[in-house]
């Protein structure tokens, strides 16, 4: 494979790779506007609650 064509073809991957970084970011600005439309401003629920400890002193 020639070097004018191995250099086409990482350009084309990086061209794919760069399209597709700014088709997530724009797809995740998105879902943030429609989340932030609908849940309004509250904070997401904890996901893990650890349990809560008694001190024997208190």
């Amino acid at each position: 494979m020639p070097l004018g064509e191995m250099g086409a073809f990482l350009l084309f991957l990086a061209v794919i790779f760069v399209f597709g970084n700014l088709w997530f970011h724009f797809v995740e600005t998105i879902l943030r506007w429609i989340k932030k439309l609908f849940m309004g401003h509250k904070n997401p629920p904890m996901w893990h609650r650890f349990p809560v400890y008694k001190d024997e002193n208190d």
